[in-house]
């Protein structure tokens, strides 16, 4: 691995700050975007949450889950921790599989935003109305989980989208010296 100067770690201290920053700011406003309207609108902090996991490491990926399902719990009115404890266990897992298995591709990240926010919804629709055996409860997940979740998954193409560019300019680059390639040549 190479020495890194001064200036290279001031500019990656600066960028991964500045990167953060962004990251918080997103999410605040998608708090702001889930509290306002009608109930049938996407949980952007989900498909934010997991494009967060996808690129950084376990320990920051589920604090932000954690911040992020807090967020959902206020917003939903929903049992404080509940959707905190779901989003960070997903994103663990996320990060896990995109660090070893999986690479940073769109597809990846829509199944992996669309199996976080089915699970979500379909734990909620249990939890909360199934369980207790009211009447007609499957109109509640037809007309409002069902939908919620489509229009999660559809925001996630935005949300990927504008993680990928703040990525792009933002993400530190890794730097290789010539042995480590002409190291991985050989192999």
């Amino acid at each position: 691995m190479r020495i890194k100067t001064s200036r290279e770690k001031r500019i990656l201290i600066f960028k991964t700050t500045i990167r953060w920053i962004l990251y918080y700011i997103l999410i605040f406003f998608g708090y702001i975007f889930m509290n306002s309207g009608s109930l049938k609108k996407p949980l952007v902090l989900i498909p934010m949450a997991i494009c967060i996991a996808v690129d950084n490491d376990r320990l920051a990926s589920t604090f932000t889950a954690a911040v992020c399902g807090f967020l959902i719990d206020m917003s939903c009115g929903k049992l404080f921790g509940y959707n905190a404890v779901i989003l960070a266990a997903f994103c663990i897992l996320t990060s896990l599989v995109f660090e070893f298995y999986l690479k940073n591709r769109f597809i990846n990240v829509l199944i992996a935003t669309a199996a976080a926010s089915f699970a979500q919804g379909w734990l909620d629709y249990k939890f909360y109305y199934e369980m207790w055996k009211y009447d007609d409860v499957t109109i509640i997940f037809r007309t409002y989980t069902i939908p919620v979740w489509i229009y999660t998954v559809i925001s996630s193409v935005f949300v990927f989208l504008l993680f990928k560019l703040i990525n792009h300019f933002l993400m530190p680059k890794e730097h290789l010296t010539i042995e480590e390639v002409i190291n991985n040549v050989k192999r």
